[in-house]
C-alpha cells in the first residue's frame, strides 16, 4: 500500500508541476504571470483540502453523504437562476464572487459519487433487484445530471453518467437492468444534440476536420498542428507558436496541445502514462479498502479522474468531439483543481485505513502481524 500511495502522490505532484510550468509558458505572452499566480493560490488551497481529506476518516463522508448531496443540488439549481449564476458563451455554470469563479458542478461530481457509494453500501444485498438497483439510484443520478445537462454542460453529464453506471455495476446491479436506462439516456442525448445547431456543427466538423478547419473545427485543427509540429522532443519550452492566438483556450481545455508542441511526443506520452498509473493506484486502493463504501468511493473517484483525463486528451487529439473538460491537475481553473486534489485526499484516506488482511507482507513492518478480529466466529 505504501508503494501505491507514494506512486500516486508522485504522479499527481509531477502533473501539478508540469501544469504550472506550461501554464506560465502558454500565457506569458498575454497576461504574464497572472495565471501562474492564481493557479499557485488554487494549488495551495487544494493542497490544504487534500491534506484535510487524507487525515480524516472517510467514514465521515458516509455520515454526511446526504447533507453534502442536498447542498450540491441546491447550488446547481441556484446557478441556473438569472443574475445569480454567471453566463458565459451561452452556458450558465459559474458563481462569480468579486472576480473569483466557482463551478458548482465540481462539487456535484464528488457529492454524487459519495451518495452512490453510500447507497451501494447501504443496500448492497438488494442491488440485484430492479427496485433497489435501478429505481433508487436513477433518482439520485438524475437529480444531478439533469441540472448539469441544462446549464448546458454535455461533457460533464456524459462523464458523470459513465462514472455512475460503473459504480452501480460494481455495487451489484445486473446488466439487464442497467442497459435500458443507458439506451434511453443515449437516445435523449442524441435528440438534444440534433436540436442544438452549435453541437451539430461540432459533430460534423469532427467528422470532417479538414473541411471545417477555418470554421467550427478551427480550434481542434490548430491543436493538431501544435501536436504535430512538436515532433519527438518539441520546439522547446516557451518556443511554441500556436499559443500566440491560434489555439483558443490553450491554457485551459487545450493545454495538452501546447505540451505536445513545446515538449514533444515523449512528454505527452509521459502525461498519459502518469494518468494510467494514477488509475492503477486508485484501483489498487479500492481493492484493498476495508469496506464496500470505501471500495465504491475509491473506484468512483479513480474513474472520475482517469475518464476526465481520457476525454480531454481524446478531444485535443481529435479522437473525440469537443467536450470542454479540463485536463486534471494541469489545466487552469480553480474549481476543478480543488475538486481533483480533494479527490486525491479521499483516496489517500481510504488507503490509510485499508484492510490489513488485504495488504501484502511487503507493505508491513518485519515484526508486524495482522490482528485477527476477536469477535469473529470460531470454526467448529
Amino acid at each position: 500500500m505504501r508503494v501505491a500511495v507514494t506512486t500516486l502522490a508522485f504522479c499527481v505532484t509531477s502533473l501539478l508541476a508540469l501544469g504550472l510550468v506550461m501554464l506560465y509558458s502558454s500565457s506569458m505572452t498575454q497576461v504574464g504571470a497572472h495565471y501562474l499566480m492564481m493557479q499557485l493560490l488554487w494549488c495551495a488551497l487544494g493542497f490544504v483540502f487534500c491534506v484535510v481529506a487524507a487525515s480524516l476518516d472517510y467514514q465521515i463522508l458516509k455520515k454526511n453523504a446526504w447533507p453534502l448531496f442536498i447542498l450540491s443540488v441546491l447550488l446547481l439549481v441556484l446557478v441556473l437562476v438569472p443574475h445569480v449564476g454567471l453566463k458565459i458563451n451561452g452556458a450558465r455554470r459559474w458563481f462569480d464572487f468579486h472576480g473569483v469563479r466557482f463551478q458548482p458542478s465540481e462539487l456535484g461530481k464528488i457529492a454524487l459519487i459519495i451518495a452512490l457509494a453510500w447507497y451501494g453500501d447501504r443496500f448492497q444485498r438488494r442491488m440485484k433487484t430492479f427496485k433497489w438497483g435501478i429505481c433508487g439510484p436513477i433518482l439520485i443520478i438524475a437529480s444531478v445530471l439533469s441540472l448539469i445537462f441544462v446549464e448546458p454542460d454535455r461533457g460533464t453529464t456524459i462523464l458523470l453518467a459513465a462514472v455512475s453506471g460503473s459504480i452501480l455495476l460494481l455495487a451489484g446491479v445486473q446488466w439487464k437492468f442497467i442497459v435500458p436506462p443507458v439506451i434511453l439516456a443515449i437516445a435523449g442525448l442524441v435528440v438534444s444534440i440534433i436540436h442544438d445547431p452549435m453541437r451539430m456543427k461540432r459533430i460534423f466538423s469532427w467528422l470532417d476536420l479538414e473541411t471545417n478547419k477555418d470554421g467550427v473545427g478551427y480550434q481542434a485543427y490548430q491543436a493538431m498542428i501544435a501536436l504535430g509540429s512538436g515532433g519527438w522532443n518539441g520546439l522547446g519550452l516557451g518556443n511554441g507558436r500556436q499559443k500566440l492566438g491560434f489555439v483558443p483556450e490553450h491554457h485551459t481545455d487545450f493545454i495538452f496541445s501546447i505540451i505536445g508542441e513545446e515538449l514533444g511526443l515523449v512528454t505527452t506520452l509521459l502525461v498519459v502514462i502518469a494518468f494510467v498509473v494514477i488509475a492503477i493506484c486508485g484501483i489498487y486502493i479500492a481493492l484493498h479498502s476495508r469496506d464496500t463504501f470505501g471500495m465504491l468511493l475509491a473506484t468512483g473517484i479513480t474513474l472520475l479522474i482517469s475518464l476526465q483525463a481520457a476525454i480531454n486528451i481524446g478531444v485535443v487529439t481529435s479522437a473525440l468531439p469537443n467536450k470542454g473538460l479540463p485536463l486534471p491537475f494541469i489545466s487552469y481553473g480553480g474549481s476543478n483543481m480543488l475538486a481533483m486534489l480533494t479527490c486525491v485526499g479521499i483516496l489517500l484516506s481510504v488507503a490509510r485505513q485499508a484492510d490489513p488482511l488485504k495488504i501484502s507482507a511487503s507493505d508491513m513492518a518485519p515484526d508486524a502481524v495482522p490482528v485477527k478480529n476477536p469477535f469473529a466466529a470460531k470454526a467448529t
